[in-house]
């Protein structure tokens, strides 16, 4: 029997309305097993909710908005799919839709993000990708609209949701790794944008060199923008091309250190034999690249989870900044790195 009222599904299941119209909401005064009855019931008797009249009664359209810029035609990276995903999946369990707005080649991604908000469309926003001086989490935190940051602004004056991995202590352990097996010469491939996550990472390498207090370290850095390949391919090539080319090169995240690793091979260059290298994210791809990329995991579909539940709590009126969080990456040693080679022989 298909139920198409709030009051048919009740009946048959021999409830209130009120006690089903709260556990579909997922409200948790509701027990779980009651929860759990009820959305299994809804389900078998083909029950849709009514989401206008829900937007009436409660003042939420029940979505959450992700801005999300076009860059060309893969404009979506392995690590932004993992996140997209994990994040529709931990909203899905509240009861919630994600909205992509997508923002066009020069379009403003600060326009897509106020149109969004202002138009009543989304109860609450997820901004990745955090600039060290970000305008958009500026503009969130002055109309204290629910937001949750993946990743951190610098110097914040104000407080707002985040959760993000340490990137800065990832970077310092890559050092001392690499360091203990005899590396010397580093290099770091990074991006041109002031990113929160490249200063952090950059500076846990760096520090993680100072404590050695070794003078015959040395430390090499090539920057491209992000989202340019061409000019990423080629800042790698200028430092395999080095008449004195480091012997370890850390990327920023894993696709750079793929790539690195592809034009490592194009110069018959050996890896690990005479370069190791090491990413950050492990994705997919990085346990199939010969001969499997070293790397941090940071377990991003399960941190875009994370990220949702936080969400969910603003928007339900918990203060910005409760349960902030900062996730510790696991190494994930595979065959790229290697002994430092013995320069001479």
């Amino acid at each position: 029997m298909r139920a198409r009222t709030l009051k048919e599904l009740a009946e048959k299941l021999g409830v209130s309305v009120t006690t089903v119209s709260r556990a579909l909401a997922g409200h948790e005064q509701i027990a779980l097993k009651t929860r759990q009855r009820v959305a299994e019931a809804a389900r078998e008797a083909g029950y849709v909710p009514n989401i206008a009249g829900r937007q009436l009664v409660s003042g939420r359209s029940n979505f959450v908005g992700f801005v999300l810029p076009i860059r060309g035609p893969n404009f979506m990276d392995s690590y932004l799919g993992e996140f997209i995903t994990g994040l529709g999946e931990g909203l899905v369990h509240h009861g919630i839709d994600l909205i992509l707005a997508t923002v066009q080649p020069g379009q403003s991604e600060l326009e897509v993000l106020r149109h969004l908000v202002e138009s009543g469309r989304a109860d609450g926003v997820v901004v990745p990708r955090i600039a060290a001086h970000d305008e958009r989490v500026q503009y969130l935190a002055e109309r204290d609209f629910p937001f949750v940051a993946h990743g951190r602004v610098e110097n914040e004056d104000f407080a707002y949701s985040w959760l993000d991995a340490d990137g800065y202590a990832a970077f310092e352990q890559a050092f001392d790794l690499l360091y203990d097996l005899g590396h010397r010469h580093f290099g770091i491939v990074s991006i041109a944008e002031n990113m929160t996550f490249r200063n952090l990472r950059e500076q846990g390498f760096r520090k993680a060199m100072t404590r050695r207090r070794d003078p015959d370290l040395r430390l090499d850095i090539e920057r491209a923008p992000r989202f340019d390949r061409g000019a990423m391919v080629s800042a790698i090539g200028r430092m395999l091309d080095a008449p004195e080319r480091p012997t370890a090169i850390i990327g920023l995240f894993d696709e750079i250190a793929l790539t690195v690793m592809d034009e490592a091979r194009r110069r018959h260059i050996s890896i690990p034999r005479d370069l190791s290298v090491v990413g950050f994210d492990n994705i997919a791809a990085s346990a199939y690249a010969p001969p499997g990329l070293t790397t941090f995991e940071v377990e991003t579909r399960s941190m875009a989870r994370a990220i949702a539940n936080i969400l969910v709590r603003r928007i339900d009126g918990a203060p910005p900044g409760e349960g902030n969080r900062l996730i510790e990456p696991r190494l994930v040693e595979r065959a790229s790195h290697g002994p430092g080679p013995k320069r001479g022989l």
